[in-house]
């Protein structure tokens, strides 16, 4: 693999003016317009701009050109590089942010995008607090330890972020286990290419444990960009002091409910919510009469705080917080208390009194953390342990296809698939995103929903949608994802998932003749192409019990990139405990190269169909896209019509194999007859499994 540079722009104003994703999305457009195009021009600009998703339904074609007028008039022949195509862009959003007077509450989704390209100012406080928590967690770690303490007043933080060590340790800390630690890069001076890997590593991770890194790239990190690092990391401490709001972690948190219809909403909450709701628990217990809502305004005066705080350690309990009049020495009083109860400033007074939402979210899961309160009732326990169990069961995939639709980059984030999806408006934003255009949004209803009717009419939209999308939905309507039916809801996740994974291998081989990826495409093409590297391996099916080793995957991995796999630290996965060492390898090295994927080791180790699919053709992908990658930069530079049709030719022919040989389809029809027999029969129930369920 070689060494990841990143799109690079001469002008260094305008290069700052986007990230890295934002700048590799737009080279793709420039360049697939160039080809398209025989000139490309400034006359040729505002139709496609128009249709870029920053500026869809904000701006037609004469709005842009009247845009475009001021700064290109009398120019509408004149040839567009791609610095000029990033100006025109620029000019546009700026009117843009006119037009929506500035506002940045605006739901349109090039407000969005624009966001991420406007100065962003560094919050100081913030930073302070997040360099505190990496001195403090991470002061004994082997490799980390010499360059710790940090110092917060200067920029040493955002250097050490570089090579992306400290993101993938700081991951391991939020969910254990997230990253195997010897896929880690961890030389004193790195490469490109392995600084590379870390970042990749890093930011796959990040997606794996439910932070949304939509609009942040490898080279984004590798540059330090202050804004871009501090919104990374501070999801990733908040998912850490969270963790421990969850049933399975704390079931005393049964204690904030009365009945069981209460305990299923409470565990459909967001970790936050379940906080703020634990909060309320002891301030109504304490005789504090608000209500707090938010980790803001809500607390901004800190006499919640010195309720809470009385309430849950009554031995340093002192009513001069609540005598105090004024809100910073109240604060003041406040944190000093907190203190005592041996919990770390994560904020200042002055941040309690301006409200500072994210370090006073970080404050309270600490308390929760160091004394929430609740006492182990034994008898509530045990009436909702059956509710808990029955949850377990469909955790694992609930929380695949969770973490799947958040990286999507969909603008309603999901705490728990089977509540949040029950209103349908989520499921009509992954299906416009894996198949834009393919939702009628006059036909939605969006949320807030009080009317169930409502509810229904989008279900029943998502339904018409899967099967127009061919998938297998019979007997299926609105009113099931409606009523939670988990089973159903999760049969048409994973037909959705698959669906957008043999998208993306098709639109990579889009000239290959109409010819559909299927399942059995990928597993050859995973066969061949271990096969080829002169490795033994075989597959028989994504069923074969054989892939628990976790060897073949390995192999694969190999045989596409043979620099990512150190085969000193691979078992023979013979051993429980050697399957899971290779099986958690397996995963890293994956993310490592660049797949983006969702499973748990245990899905390797139990040979789990529908991840094994999954992850052969993420790998499949990462494969393809790198010839297709390499086809466009030589596409790019060719200089007359012979050498661009030839390169277009060479894409359009690309073969499952990557060979120059023809493809496997037409090479060797009776494997692939008997593999799409499996095929039709796992499209029939869409789980992957083979067999007819006639669940979905």
């Amino acid at each position: 693999m070689s060494s990841y540079v990143g799109v690079v722009v001469s002008d260094p104003w305008l290069h700052s003016q986007f990230t890295q994703v934002e700048l590799r999305t737009l080279k793709s457009k420039f360049n697939s317009n160039k080809t398209l195009l025989d000139r490309f021009t400034v006359g040729d600009l505002p139709p496609v701009l128009a249709k870029l998703n920053a500026f869809s339904g904000t701006f037609d074609e004469d709005e842009i050109k009247s845009v475009l007028d001021k700064s290109y008039s009398n120019t509408s022949d004149q040839e567009v590089d791609f610095e000029t195509f990033l100006r025109a862009y620029l000019s546009v959003q700026a009117r843009g942010v006119e037009k929506s007077g500035g506002s940045k509450a605006s739901s349109s989704s090039f407000l969005k995008t624009s966001t991420t390209t406007v100065h962003h100012a560094i919050n100081e406080s913030e930073k302070a607090s997040y360099v505190s928590h990496v001195n403090s967690y991470l002061r004994d770690d082997p490799f980390l330890k010499s360059y710790l303490p940090i110092d917060p007043a200067t920029n040493a933080f955002f250097d050490l972020v570089k090579d992306g060590v400290l993101l993938c340790k700081l991951i391991n800390l939020a969910v254990p286990g997230t990253i195997d630690e010897r896929a880690i890069n961890t030389k004193k001076i790195l490469n490109p290419w392995e600084r590379n890997e870390n970042l990749t590593l890093g930011l796959n991770s990040a997606k794996a444990i439910g932070c949304t890194v939509v609009n942040i790239g490898t080279q984004d990190i590798a540059e330090g960009r202050p804004y871009l690092v501090l919104g990374l990391i501070s999801q990733i401490i908040k998912i850490q002091m969270l963790a421990d709001l969850n049933f399975k972690k704390t079931p005393s948190l049964f204690q904030l409910v009365d009945d069981t219809q209460d305990a299923e909403e409470l565990m459909g909450l967001a970790p936050e919510k379940v906080l703020l709701k634990w909060m309320n628990f002891h301030l109504k217990k304490a005789g504090y009469e608000k209500q707090v809502t938010n980790f803001s305004s809500d607390v901004k005066d800190g006499e919640a705080y010195a309720y809470l705080l009385n309430a849950l350690a009554p031995e340093h309990s002192s009513h001069v917080a609540l005598e105090t009049k004024d809100p910073t020495e109240r604060a003041k009083k406040v944190l000093e208390q907190a203190e005592k109860m041996d919990c770390k400033r994560y904020l200042s007074p002055k941040d309690i009194v301006d409200g500072s939402a994210n370090l006073n979210l970080a404050f309270v899961a600490q308390i929760f953390q160091h004394r929430n309160g609740l006492t182990d009732d034994s008898s509530k326990s045990t009436s909702f342990a059956e509710m808990v169990k029955d949850d377990v069961e469909s955790s694992r995939e609930e929380r695949c296809f969770r973490l799947w639709i958040n990286s999507l980059g969909t603008a309603t984030y999901v705490n728990n698939v089977f509540e949040d999806l029950r209103n349908g408006w989520v499921l009509l934003e992954v299906l416009d995103k894996v198949s834009p255009g393919s939702v009628n949004w006059k036909h939605a209803n969006k949320p807030p929903i009080k009317m169930p009717f409502k509810k229904v009419e989008n279900c029943n939209e998502v339904i018409k949608i899967g099967k127009e999308l061919r998938f297998s939905l019979v007997n299926v309507a609105g009113n099931d994802i409606v009523q939670g039916n988990k089973k159903l809801l999760l049969a048409f996740l994973w037909q959705l998932m698959r669906y957008t994974m043999l998208q993306l291998l098709k639109n990579l081989r889009s000239h290959s003749q109409g010819k559909e990826i299927t399942d059995a495409d990928i597993l050859y093409w995973a066969n061949r192409k271990v096969k080829r590297v002169g490795r033994t391996s075989q597959a028989e099916s994504f069923r074969d019990k054989n892939l628990s080793s976790g060897i073949f995957f390995l192999e694969l991995l190999t045989a596409v990139e043979p620099r990512v796999v150190n085969w000193s630290l691979v078992t023979s996965g013979e051993t429980e405990e050697d399957k899971k060492l290779n099986a958690t390898y397996i995963i890293s090295v994956a993310r490592k190269l660049g797949c983006s994927i969702f499973l748990l080791p245990e899905d390797i180790i139990e040979v789990n169909q529908k991840m094994m699919l999954i992850l052969a053709a993420s790998i499949m992908y990462w494969s393809l896209q790198q010839q297709s990658d390499t086809e466009s930069n030589v596409s790019e530079d060719a200089t007359d019509e012979g050498d661009a049709n030839s390169v277009t030719g060479e894409i359009s022919n690309l073969s499952l194999d990557e060979a120059s040989e023809s493809s496997p389809i037409v090479q060797d029809q009776e494997l692939l007859t008997k593999a799409d027999e499996d095929t039709d029969k796992d499209e029939v129930d869409g789980d992957g499994d083979g067999e007819n369920n006639n669940d979905a």
